[in-house]
């Protein structure tokens, strides 16, 4: 399988705590998947959210295509996640029960389609958020000094 990765959310590792990841297909128009491919897409704001048994990505920025025209997109639209029911039931329920969030990991292209991988999350307090950015400069710290000898 290849994977091209096209977008990640760094954000969302330093603000979350992931517990489950999926991946799952984004329903898309032309000069969309045109600017995706040209790396045209962020995700640092964006969200997903559960509605009528399906699941959509919002926030989402893609780029308008150079050569669009008149066919081009909204760069903010609301767009639809590709899930099977039993994931998305899944989710929903840790949602209500655990009080959980969905957000976008990263995206990529594989087989010509372009896919998100999202993840389960939790909000980081912000002493866990120091906590790790300690605990990666201790670590730089010892890949600095090991290096030396």
């Amino acid at each position: 399988m290849d994977k091209k990765i096209i977008s990640t959310n760094k954000k969302a590792y330093h603000d979350y705590t992931i517990s489950e990841k999926y991946i799952a297909g984004i329903v898309l128009t032309g000069t969309e998947i045109k600017s995706v491919r040209k790396n045209a897409i962020n995700l640092k704001d964006s969200f997903c959210r559960i509605e009528d048994n399906e699941i959509f990505l919002y926030n989402c920025h893609i780029s308008p295509y150079e050569q669009g025209n008149r066919y081009n997109h909204k760069a903010d639209r609301t767009r639809k996640l590709l899930l099977t029911k039993k994931e998305i039931l899944k989710m929903h329920s840790k949602i209500k029960k655990d009080g959980y969030t969905i957000i976008p990991l990263e995206v990529f292209i594989t087989n010509g389609f372009a896919k998100v991988e999202i993840g389960l999350a939790k909000g980081k307090k912000l002493h866990d958020k120091r906590e790790d950015i300690a605990k990666k400069d201790q670590k730089r710290e010892m890949d600095r000094a090991s290096k030396h000898y």
